[in-house]
């Protein structure tokens, strides 16, 4: 008996420390990794509106929502006169296939697709994680979010050959994002600045 209370404490003792070194380790790279997690939005955002300043907007969702309890999204003015609105940038994350997907989306003043970026997926490579490239984005441009949906599902959006959940899980995040956004800045036209014509 003795021998298994001793093996228990023993046992006991590594798991304390392990928890330990775990929880110091999270510590001194969660900053680092929140930082560089910002950093490649900004250069995303960057790439979606070029020459633009972001200011952002948050949205305080009701509670038992299917979202989070809120959303932040940008408005993009144009850097040589702030009064322009040149569009959005949204963020919307759903699960795909094996993981969740996280896209930024640019949208214009129409709520028009600009363009869009996947910025963290962990999909099947060679199937669901060609979501990053740059020929999956090619087939979001130009559309409106009514005919944001898979081809299959009665959409415009061409799904990825043996990829259609990440398809579907990048389609469907950035429509419903847009639909609560939209809402969002109709509410506010008044106090948003003009449109660039």
């Amino acid at each position: 008996m003795k021998f298994y209370l001793k093996l228990g404490f023993i046992l006991l003792a590594f798991c304390v420390v392990a928890t330990a070194i775990l929880a110091y380790v999270n510590s001194v790279t969660k900053p680092r990794i929140d930082e560089l997690k910002r950093v490649a939005a900004q250069e995303a955002m960057a790439k979606l509106i070029p020459n633009a300043e972001f200011s952002d907007v948050v949205i305080h969702l009701p509670e038992g929502a299917s979202t989070p309890d809120s959303l932040v999204y940008y408005i993009a003015t144009a850097k040589a006169d702030s009064t322009k609105i040149l569009g959005y940038i949204l963020s919307a994350e759903k699960h795909g296939y094996s993981s969740n997907v996280k896209t930024m989306a640019a949208i214009d003043t129409e709520f028009k697709l600009i363009n869009i970026k996947v910025i963290e997926q962990a999909e099947t490579p060679g199937l669901g994680a060609n979501c990053s490239s740059d020929s999956f984005a090619e087939r979001f441009k130009g559309l409106l979010p009514e005919k944001l949906l898979v081809d299959k599902d009665g959409g415009e959006v061409k799904a990825m050959t043996g990829a259609t959940i990440t398809t579907r899980a990048v389609t469907n995040s950035i429509r419903e994002t847009i639909a609560i956004i939209r809402k969002d800045i109709e509410s506010r036209a008044n106090t948003l600045p003009e449109v660039e014509a």
